[in-house]
């Protein structure tokens, strides 16, 4: 009966040591074993997992993505333009061993701290190498690569991996002076005169094609002018030609009705408005069939 206690104590020692000797990591965790404060084991996978009691101190951290969200910052464009940012940082603990060393112990907020100044420097090479049309396309995937991977190679020391970086918001600071224009003023007056600019040289190069065109349609109206009377002079010519082979040919079958004929054609031209008066000599040839016709 006296080493029923005995054992019992013994059980529960045995009970707490197994206790102690066994941990369990959520499946988004990850965590690191510390041995008087070293790290003896990192990355340690989901699952139930083994350590050596009373001397082993685990860890965990969350593995899955964290969001950095920024107040809004002020940087200049390539411009000179200032502008007000708003932006978040998308990231994961991806060396948990460097990440615990690095932000003292892995407290979240002191890893913020160490990255925040990574991003804005980053953020601001970008920006000061960038206009303002730029920034508001800042969405591009070659622009967004090349800055996740200028953080990343600041973060890597941290044990961070940046995911992703975007820009929420690009704000013109209305903070003009009193009787001075404001930025947004100034901005909206910039593309005004940029765009009172583009139009003027749009109409002077409408205006020098469409001189270009009325010039080409000109010559193109002078040459089919030309052709169109030269083709009239021709057929002019050649019907003339036949009327005179026909008049021949005429002339020589009966001279005599051909000179009446002739003659008919005289007098309907010579009254063909009706006013006209003829003053001539009796005996004149003009008349000379009128006169047989009375005889």
């Amino acid at each position: 009966m006296r080493q029923l206690p005995n054992l019992l104590v013994g059980l529960a020692l045995a009970l707490l040591l197994l206790m102690g000797s066994v941990f369990t990591v959520q499946q988004s965790e990850t965590a690191i074993v510390l041995r008087f404060g070293e790290v003896v084991r990192s990355d340690v996978q989901p699952g139930l997992r083994f350590k050596v009691p009373l001397i082993d101190n685990v860890r965990t951290f969350d593995r899955r993505i964290l969001t950095l969200k920024a107040e809004d910052k002020r940087y200049l464009t390539s411009e000179q333009q200032d502008v007000q940012v708003d932006y978040f940082v998308a990231w994961r603990i991806e060396d948990v061993a460097q990440y615990y060393r690095a932000a003292g112990g892995g407290i979240e907020d002191q890893a913020i701290t160490r990255l925040s100044p990574i991003v804005e420097n980053a953020l601001r090479n970008l920006i000061n190498r960038s206009t303002l049309r730029q920034l508001a396309e800042a969405g591009r995937r070659s622009e967004t690569v090349n800055l996740i991977e200028g953080i990343n190679n600041g973060a890597r020391t941290l044990g961070i991996r940046v995911v992703d970086v975007r820009i929420k918001r690009i704000d013109l600071p209305d903070d003009g002076v009193a009787g001075g224009e404001s930025v947004l003023e100034r901005v909206y007056n910039r593309m005004r005169a940029n765009r009172n600019e583009v139009a003027t040289r749009t109409r002077a190069e409408g205006q020098e094609l469409a001189e270009k065109i009325r010039a080409e349609a000109d010559k193109q109206k002078q040459v089919i002018l030309a052709n169109a009377e030269r083709e009239a002079a021709r057929l002019r010519g050649e019907g003339d030609a036949r009327a005179a082979e026909i008049y021949a040919a005429a002339y020589g079958k009966d001279p005599e009705f051909y000179a009446f004929h002739r003659s008919l054609e005289a007098y309907r031209e010579s009254l063909a408005d009706g006013r006209t008066t003829l003053v001539l000599d009796p005996d004149s040839e003009f008349l000379q069939y009128l006169e047989k016709s009375r005889r």
